[in-house]
């Protein structure tokens, strides 16, 4: 059999793959590499959550695609709860598997609704995955202007963009920077140019600077909320989120994706509901970060770098010594055994970013027991001394 030609789209090499050369020099190091560079939990799920996934006894019988009627209230309960927002289980709310292959899928949804646009609008800095989600459905991925404190910049989009936008994606708190944007800017942006605007709030339990915001607050037409236990209850590996808000795209989502067999499984639905309906585990979880910040900061600014702790989200995002995030990149593997993510995993286009090169900072992920980050302290110190 004759090889397959590739002529179209081809994917690139998955970002943290190629930081394998410095997982194994600092694999070689004593007591092995203190891994920063992903953000996966990496403290236990609450107990109860996991008694309940392995004793729903939902095994047998296909899921529901827009999620149970319980998971549905628990996701609605808890916004009302958390952000003192109404909206209707029956009729905002859908699950979804985690929230990435939502980010990832919702623009081949949407250019099936919508085939005379063609425009993903995304922030210049950010989770690769907006971009990518455009990719996959053959859409222009345009990155929008950040500011100098990496919030987006929603006077930079052009007019031409925004008449083929099919929506605009907002990260607040943000990854990689932890900056918060103004959702309610964002929200009357989509409404005036008739754009939607998805708005991914997996880290907002964690929001160090005021209370945490959603942008249904300031109403629910034009908008999608997106959220997820994947950070906050430590439920990664589980695969459980949910999108609200507008009723009609909601409404035209579920019908999509039931088609598309989007089905979070039975057993993690009703875990879901458990885990929505507890806060104290995520105070608890929310204090753990913010300790380990601390510590990353006192990392940074002892490998020379003065980075400023974050508005929200559980990175540190710290500007490397001269410019180059690879070199301290390196650096920081060969003395600390710690592994960072350079800022150009998070940015394709610097010229597009804003006033600041996002290629000339690192993000260090909160990711590691206390005692993993004090040991990352402690070689460095040494390595300094001699």
């Amino acid at each position: 059999m004759g090889r397959l030609v590739t002529k179209g789209f081809v994917p690139p090499v998955y970002p943290y793959e190629r930081l394998d050369p410095f997982r194994s020099v600092a694999a070689a190091l004593p007591v092995g590499a203190v891994d920063c560079s992903v953000g996966t939990p990496c403290d236990p799920p609450p107990e109860f959550v996991v008694r309940t996934l392995a004793s729903s006894r939902t095994e047998r019988a296909y899921p529901s695609s827009i999620g149970s009627p319980a998971y549905r209230q628990a996701a609605a309960a808890w916004m009302a709860r958390r952000f003192g927002v109404d909206i209707d289980p029956d009729a905002q709310v859908a699950a979804c598997i985690g929230t990435k292959e939502f980010v990832a899928s919702l623009p081949r949804y949407l250019k099936l609704r919508r085939p005379d646009r063609d425009t993903v609008l995304y922030p210049a800095v950010s989770y690769p995955s907006y971009a990518m989600g455009a990719a996959l459905a053959g859409c222009r991925a345009v990155p929008v202007a950040v500011d100098e404190h990496f919030r987006i910049d929603l006077g930079s989009i052009e007019r031409r963009d925004a008449e083929r936008a099919l929506c605009l994606w907002v990260n607040s708190p943000g990854n990689p920077a932890g900056a918060l944007d103004d959702l309610a800017a964002a929200a009357a942006w989509g409404r005036d140019n008739d754009v939607l605007v998805a708005s991914d709030e997996c880290y907002a339990e964690f929001t160090w600077d005021g209370q945490p915001r959603t942008i249904l607050e300031h109403g629910t037409d034009g908008v999608l909320a997106v959220h997820s236990l994947s950070k906050r209850s430590n439920m990664a590996g589980v695969r459980a989120g949910f999108y609200a808000g507008d009723a009609e795209l909601v409404h035209y989502l579920r019908e999509c994706r039931k088609h598309a067999g989007c089905m979070v499984p039975g057993p993690v639905q009703a875990a879901a509901v458990a885990a929505w309906s507890d806060q104290d585990h995520v105070v608890a979880q929310a204090a753990r970060y913010r300790r380990r910040l601390d510590l990353l900061a006192e990392i940074a600014v002892v490998a020379g770098s003065n980075a400023e702790l974050p508005g929200g989200a559980f990175y540190l995002w710290a500007p490397a010594p001269g410019g180059d995030a690879w070199s301290f990149a390196e650096m920081l593997a060969r003395r600390a055994g710690l592994i960072v993510s350079p800022g150009e995993f998070y940015c394709v286009d610097p010229d597009a970013a804003g006033p600041l090169d996002p290629h000339a900072f690192v993000r260090i992920a909160a990711v590691q027991p206390d005692d993993r980050l004090e040991l990352a302290l402690k070689r460095l110190r040494a390595a300094n001394h001699h």
